[in-house]
């Protein structure tokens, strides 16, 4: 690293050939699971008009060089505009003098990565060994790359997709189907539950898109879209009956999206929750039977910034 580098797109994604970005999440999920970083609460600012959120997440490694300051943005209107609907930076600083070290200019792909990278890494220890048929509730960024990682880890190119708008469901199918993918679109996401036993959700509803009524015995559900307080895909009863929740920080979970609604007034029912990198480290056992029901559900954490922060420039953080 220059003594300011200052990376943008195009540079970004040459960098990132070669890297293992769901072997770096294990890793991240595992050091912040052992307590050797540290992670503050995210920062949030919420917009109305037009809908979107910026999120602000910051930490470093107790061991590292460097501490790090990412942010990212959603704008939910944006692709009816041909513009993604994420975009962001990183910053990165020495943390001996709090000087600027580098400037990530990624305009969101490094969040897309590192988010779908964590949905793999749920699937490797949670989901069913044998996937007939991925569900995905969703149609943007995070349903696409969720899937694309998941190959990674759990081999199965069949996808049920269901969609509020059957517009971009259509774009959707169109650009799976482009990418070697089997696409077909379900009237329900009650019939994606009862068809699939690997489940993504990947919206910012602000209301449940699953019961647990429409859950199969020996399903998993990586719930990636409620990573705020206002948002919520899965119905409470879906955290409070399945065999086996985690998420990626009880601390921050507990504030926001499906444990914030599930256990909001009861803290102490945080403990019943696993944490993904003790899991991945051994400390807490995944998937047990082939019946049951387990559920992933991410906010996010800065420890994945400052990981793949660390990858692209090839240092450590």
């Amino acid at each position: 690293m220059t003594p300011t580098s200052f990376l943008n797109l195009q540079q970004i994604e040459q960098r990132l050939e070669g890297i293992d970005v769901v072997r770096l999440m294990e890793e991240a999920f595992a050091a912040f699971s052992r307590g050797e970083a540290v992670v503050p609460v995210p920062g949030e600012l919420l917009i109305q008009d037009p809908p979107g959120e910026v999120h602000i997440k910051y930490g470093y490694f107790k061991s590292g060089e460097t501490y790090v300051v990412k942010i990212a943005s959603g704008f939910w209107n944006n692709p009816a505009k041909g513009l993604s609907s994420s975009d962001g930076l990183l910053l990165v600083f020495r943390k001996e003098t709090g000087e600027l070290a580098a400037v990530l200019n990624d305009r969101g792909r490094l969040t897309d990565l590192r988010t779908a990278a964590a949905g793999a890494v749920a699937a490797k220890h949670l989901a069913p060994e044998h996937v007939k048929s991925v569900g995905v509730i969703g149609t943007g960024i995070q349903a696409e790359l969720q899937v694309e990682l998941l190959q990674k880890v759990r081999s199965c190119r069949n996808i049920l997709v269901w969609g509020r708008n059957p517009e971009r469901v259509a774009i959707y199918a169109a650009r799976m189907e482009g990418k070697g993918f089997s696409v077909e679109v379900a009237p329900s996401p009650s019939e994606v539950a009862s068809r699939c036993r690997l489940l993504v959700t990947a919206t910012a509803s602000p209301s449940p898109v699953l019961r647990w009524s429409d859950i199969r015995p020996g399903t998993h559900i990586t719930a990636i879209g409620a990573d705020s307080a206002d948002k919520q895909e899965l119905e409470e009863a879906i955290i409070h009956l399945s065999d086996l929740v985690v998420t990626d920080s009880r601390f921050q979970a507990i504030s926001r999206g499906e444990l914030g609604h599930a256990f909001g007034n009861d803290p102490a029912r945080m403990k019943e929750v696993a944490e993904i990198g003790e899991i991945v480290s051994g400390r807490v056992q995944g998937r047990r039977s082939p019946s049951q029901v387990t559920v992933a559900t991410f906010s996010g954490l800065a420890v994945q910034d400052i990981a793949i922060a660390s990858a692209v420039l090839g240092r450590d953080a």
